[in-house]
């Protein structure tokens, strides 16, 4: 059983310390625990509730008639809206909820649901995503354990999965030759995945060759496609110098081929040199603004 203070919840639900202890004041909305020392605590049973009323509250249901629900009513109406909303901070809410609980179902629904109402693209950018970022922030917390993280990871590849297996032969003639790896002692592929998907949307074509990509096997598979781009992650702790170190390496491997890298603060820093051919990829629409690339987003 995970521990929240109420620091903890406030990261979590983004509802304020203070709004809470007055809801547990005026409407006995939830008890906290109390430890020996009389310092008050969360449990996950309190973490999900207190994110389905969060829920319930951002949707217009006042917070005097929440408290006169029972907890499975609740859960009902989360999940109605849930399946209805657009609003991505409501899906976002729903993640988090199902995955503290590991709730396999739940999670599946929720993204399926924001796939149908916003399509794959907007749903990763404008839901997964901002859900991985808050599950970075929860790391912080200690309130989310790595079981938690390998649940999340496992159902979103998932449906990428489904997704790019739904655009194999889609390849435009004019496509661009990607070459899409992850490099030896790197392992969190789903922005790859991502990106996977969306150059096969927009026509081009892909060689996905996926985690720890032993550097011996790039030249060998290099020669034979002859890709127009190499994409590349790193969201891996490393210092400074050995992502320096990484990048001046692919550089002087291909010196005439666009290089393209996505990762996390290990690479949007302002203090690397970035060499004339290598490119750094914050989002969908700077993959199709490498040079060579632009103009190729009409999809197939």
């Amino acid at each position: 059983m995970a521990v929240f203070s109420i620091k903890d919840i406030e990261a979590i639900t983004g509802i304020k310390a203070h709004t809470l202890r007055i809801w547990e004041q005026r409407y006995n909305l939830v008890k906290p625990k109390r430890t020996p020392t009389n310092i008050r605590y969360y449990d996950d049973e309190d973490l999900r509730y207190i994110l389905n009323v969060s829920v319930l509250n951002n949707n217009g249901v006042k917070i005097s008639e929440i408290a006169k629900l029972s907890k499975e009513k609740i859960n009902e109406k989360v999940q109605v809206i849930s399946e209805k909303s657009t609003h991505d901070s409501s899906y976002i809410k729903a993640l988090v909820s199902a995955m503290f609980s590991l709730d396999e179902a739940a999670f599946s629904n929720t993204i399926s649901s924001a796939v149908d109402k916003l399509g794959m693209e907007s749903a990763v950018m404008d839901v997964v995503f901002p859900f991985l970022n808050r599950v970075g922030v929860l790391w912080m917390t200690d309130a989310v354990h790595p079981a938690h993280e390998h649940f999340i990871t496992g159902l979103v590849k998932q449906k990428l999965y489904v997704a790019i297996d739904g655009q194999m032969g889609k390849a435009r003639k004019d496509g661009k030759k990607f070459l899409l790896f992850l490099p030896e002692g790197e392992s969190h592929e789903l922005g790859l995945l991502f990106a996977n998907y969306v150059l096969r949307v927009k026509g081009h074509r892909v060689i996905y060759l996926g985690q720890n990509t032993p550097t011996g096997e790039l030249a060998r598979v290099f020669d034979f496609y002859s890709p127009d781009v190499v994409l590349t992650a790193l969201t891996s702790a490393m210092a400074e110098e050995e992502v320096q170190a990484f990048i001046n390496g692919l550089s002087e491997q291909w010196p005439y081929i666009t290089i393209a890298l996505i990762g996390g603060l290990v690479i949007n820093n302002d203090n690397l040199q970035l060499p004339s051919h290598v490119s750094i990829v914050k989002n969908p629409e700077d993959l199709f603004s490498l040079p060579g690339i632009s103009g190729q987003v009409s999809a197939a």
